[in-house]
């Protein structure tokens, strides 16, 4: 016995390693506030993107232990000033995850105390904070009480959980499968593809329905596709829409298609992942006008609130649909029975859950929604001020956009157009103060705006409109002397 004592005494000597002193954690939150200041003040003067590769055997895991200090610069070197930069207000080419830095504390207090957000038995404080803001966007969205939701890691979780409850309500299984039809927009995101794979629903018939001039759904068409499935025999169950598509920012007409997934029966989806919350502004919330009809609905905080990383949210109306799926009991969780409120792990796919909704929830309460919603009407103004920006320049621009997304070309005369821009982006690319992406429209490559970075301002559109011009000139030169 006296050996396995002494044993554990000389394990926990070398395990208290991990448990570091007050005076060591003082010593560590020091050093990291110095870094996380600097990195901030810094910020706008760092280039949106760097193209250089990480050096791999710097990051490599090492035998020996490093100091913080030494960790913290190489976290610096080959993370942080190499790609694209998410937390910078030049980042413009993909929707940004906004960063803010009250939530980056709300995620220390979360790891430090290491809430389970799974059970509200574990802790009813965590779930109960968890279902409050969920209870928050379903008065937003005008969805019931009764719904469920859940605060998932992103849009593309979030989506699953939405069409797995769309496929158990309408038992879409077995030979069902290849005779049920999906209508969906070609601008839809690739992740409701990607999820359409995981649950089994590879093999359903899609239908790619047709778009106006602004990139939105034909109702008209939808009602003619459905018509004609049905009359062959086929088994229409689930319509997609998209409050802001990810290419130009479209709102789908959300009104007329909850008409028709009513008149139908089908399951009726809206992807508001990147532009739900801009029904927060008044001025905008005719487009979301019968979002409420929707049967699922999902919305990223780390989108339209300017959150970091990691903040999805599916809210459905059908509570039997979400449970068939994901609720589940064992004899190890008995003592959990009971629950007064929903418990999270029996919405999604997810067991162990980090307590991810006190980076909304802190937030909300230290600010308020003011500030949010001037963020947002914010980048709409930015948006049409760099557009003008850009017409002045000569380019030729997407259809008016809907909220903050929207693409431009240079209409070049002398050379192919597609590879004109395809070298005006690469110009772009090396010069990296502002980042921008690109993406194809009817076979046309175009450059892509999105703006929804809340630290995006004035001076930031200004120095990318700069940047351009100058990547413009340098593109005349380059085919000039090709020519």
């Amino acid at each position: 016995m006296k050996d396995l004592v002494d044993k554990i005494a000389a394990l926990e000597k070398i395990s208290k390693q991990l448990e570091p002193s007050v005076k060591d954690r003082n010593d560590l939150n020091r050093e990291a506030q110095m870094f996380a200041n600097s990195f901030l003040e810094n910020l706008e003067s760092y280039s949106a993107y760097n193209n250089q590769p990480p050096k791999f055997e710097t990051l490599s895991l090492q035998k020996t232990p490093k100091t913080f200090s030494e960790l913290l610069a190489t976290f610096n070197s080959e993370v942080v000033l190499k790609g694209i930069k998410p937390a910078s207000g030049k980042h413009l080419g993909y929707v940004p995850g906004g960063g803010i830095y009250t939530a980056a504390i709300a995620d220390f207090l979360a790891g430090v105390t290491n809430e389970y957000a799974g059970m509200y038995y574990a802790s009813p404080g965590a779930v109960t904070i968890e279902n409050e803001l969920l209870n928050w966007m379903k008065d937003v969205f005008g969805f019931p009480s009764s719904a469920v939701g859940n605060l998932t890691s992103g849009g593309s979780i979030a989506n699953l959980i939405a069409l797995t409850a769309a496929r158990d309500k309408h038992k879409i299984k077995n030979e069902k499968i290849t005779k049920s039809v999906i209508y969906v927009s070609p601008q839809v995101h690739h992740c409701i593809h990607k999820a359409l794979r995981i649950i089994g629903l590879e093999d359903v018939q899609i239908r790619f329905l047709e778009l106006d001039e602004n990139y939105k759904i034909i109702t008209s068409n939808l009602i003619k596709y459905i018509e004609k499935d049905v009359l062959n025999n086929l088994n229409p169950f689930m319509v997609i829409a998209s409050a802001g598509t990810t290419d130009t920012g479209a709102v789908d007409p959300l009104l007329e298609i909850g008409n028709i997934a009513k008149q139908y029966n089908l399951w009726y989806h809206v992807d508001g992942a990147y532009g739900g919350f801009f029904m927060l502004l008044a001025h905008k919330k005719h487009l979301f006008k019968g979002i409420h009809m929707a049967d699922s609905l999902v919305v990223d905080p780390h989108k339209g609130l300017f959150l970091p990383y990691g903040l999805g949210a599916v809210l459905v109306k059908d509570k039997e649909a979400v449970f068939h799926s994901h609720h589940y009991t064992a004899n190890y969780m008995q003592d959990a029975k009971g629950d007064l409120q929903i418990n999270p792990s029996d919405v999604s796919p997810e067991l162990t859950k980090h307590f991810r909704g006190l980076r909304l929830w802190l937030p909300l309460q230290l600010h308020g929604l003011k500030p949010f919603i001037a963020s947002l009407e914010e980048k709409i103004l930015l948006t049409t001020y760099f557009r003008n920006n850009l017409k002045q320049l000569g380019f030729a621009l997407g259809p008016e956009p809907d909220l903050t997304v929207s693409y431009f070309w240079y209409p070049s005369k002398k050379v192919n157009q597609n590879e004109f821009n395809q070298k005006l982006l690469a110009f772009i690319h090396a010069h990296g103060d502002v980042f921008l992406s690109s993406t194809k429209i009817n076979d046309k490559f175009v450059i892509r705006m999105a703006i929804l970075s809340v630290r995006t301002k004035k001076k930031t559109i200004d120095s990318a409109v700069e940047m351009i011009a100058f990547c413009l000139k340098q593109t005349n030169e380059y085919f000039s002397t090709l020519s």
